[in-house]
């Protein structure tokens, strides 16, 4: 069984493992991605990927609202790294802006992640190929 986390943090992986490989990655890329994975979990795991509420792409144009707002003063152009939270460490009183966390995937969850990401990067190549 998956577990839930949140699609900050699912969103923060999905940017730094396509950067890795050198691959374009944007706002909406990120939704794209996202109901991929909603989906795939789903299908896997029986339950959603997100803590947060999930809405379908094609009606409502995203489809975790909190992680478009945090990306949209990108546009359309390649986000290098993720957006940032506030943290308060434990004893501490002053806040401290951070990226957000990649999870902790389990053996499963990491196998479900790459096969989504090399579809997503398969899908990119084909539209690529399309267009020549």
């Amino acid at each position: 069984m998956g577990k839930v986390y949140s699609a900050q943090n699912i969103a923060a992986y999905i940017i730094y493992e396509l950067n890795d490989v050198k691959e374009f990655v944007n706002a909406c890329a990120i939704q794209q991605i996202l109901a991929d994975v909603n989906t795939m979990w789903q299908h896997v795991f029986g339950h959603n990927a997100f803590s947060e509420q999930a809405h379908d792409l094609s009606t409502e144009g995203y489809v975790v609202r909190e992680v478009a707002e945090a990306y949209k003063i990108h546009g359309t152009a390649h986000i290098l790294s993720p957006a940032r939270e506030w943290f308060l460490k434990y004893g501490e009183f002053q806040l401290v802006e951070r990226p957000y966390a990649v999870p902790d995937y389990s053996a499963k969850e990491e196998i479900v992640m790459t096969k989504i990401l090399t579809a997503y990067r398969l899908r990119a190549f084909n539209d690529i190929n399309v267009a020549v």
